[in-house]
């Protein structure tokens, strides 16, 4: 199938369902995941981010199926009495925004850098090439550090806490623009070798008008598989940062901070509080990784060939 077939719309999901059930599944899951995280503020018992909203009481709680359990919290408590599943909710919305803004963030520097790259080749292609490798030698953790501890000591930790979700998206949209810089510059090193790229120069197409309208649109294929992996490793590293305690406060959840908030309660017996937000979280990543498989199987008219 090719990329002008993918966008038919009914009857392009209903084939790649038939070719690709594992990836039709997991876009159904990514979509439940999707719209029960954008309808938390409706769905949600409680909300996680008002504190005066749950009792020290109720801490510790399990989910409903255990002994012990209050039917008022369906998958248990935490440390602070919050209500499990309304963290998750909220946690799991989080999650999201952070993934999809980063990418965003890395589609904008990177795909107009691999693009001019690719295309005027020369002293631009290697200052851009070379950008890329130092960047991919300066981890997303060693980034988060540098950020956070100037952020600390310009605004102090209280702005820290407020502006945790935009320093967030910066800092992984910053730390992984390579990706897509070098796939839009390999894609674009193909296009403009191709005749109806020199067709256009010899009709006297501007440079920027052969980029953007010929070249971009026919490297979208690529790209799209780019940003569903891309979305996955920035959901992965958020979690991975709050985990560390370089990420959203405990007041602000996301999965990665339910996951390190009970983590110490697991040798309480309080397992609930890290397992079930890590499976939702599994479950978002392998949802996605495996739509963006079925997407490269989809797109890609070699593989649709054999």
């Amino acid at each position: 199938m090719s990329a002008a077939a993918l966008r038919t719309g009914p009857r392009a999901l209903l084939a790649l369902a038939i070719e690709q059930p594992g990836g039709a599944l997991a876009a159904v899951m990514l979509g439940a995941i999707v719209v029960a995280a954008a309808l938390a503020p409706l769905i949600a018992p409680q909300n996680p981010f008002d504190l005066t909203s749950f009792d020290v009481l109720d801490a510790g709680l399990p989910p409903s199926w255990l002994e012990g359990s209050d039917p008022r919290f369906l998958l248990g408590t935490d440390a602070q009495g919050r209500d499990l599943l309304s963290a998750i909710l909220y946690g799991t919305r989080i999650s999201l925004v952070v993934g999809l803004l980063a990418v965003a963030i890395q589609t904008a520097i990177g795909v107009p850098l691999g693009l001019l790259a690719g295309y005027t080749g020369g002293r631009v292609d290697t200052i851009a090439t070379r950008m890329a490798d130092i960047q991919l030698s300066l981890s997303t953790l060693m980034l988060a550090i540098i950020a956070l501890a100037l952020f600390r000591t310009g605004l102090g930790g209280e702005s820290l806490s407020r502006f945790a979700v935009p320093l967030l998206v910066v800092v992984i949209g910053v730390a992984e623009w390579p990706y897509f810089a070098r796939t839009a510059r390999a894609a674009t090193q193909v296009e403009a070798a191709k005749d109806y790229i020199r067709a256009g120069r010899a009709l006297g197409a501007s440079n920027f008008g052969i980029m953007w309208r010929h070249i971009l649109p026919n490297i979208l294929s690529p790209l799209i598989v780019v940003a569903t992996t891309q979305v996955a490793g920035a959901i992965m590293a958020e979690a991975a940062l709050s985990f560390l305690g370089l990420g959203m406060p405990v007041t602000k959840p996301s999965l990665g901070t339910l996951i390190r908030s009970g983590y110490d309660l697991m040798f309480a017996g309080a397992w609930w509080v890290t397992i079930l937000p890590g499976l939702v979280l599994v479950g978002l990543l392998i949802s996605v990784n495996v739509l963006g498989d079925a997407l490269r199987d989809t797109l890609d008219p070699r593989r649709t060939a054999r």
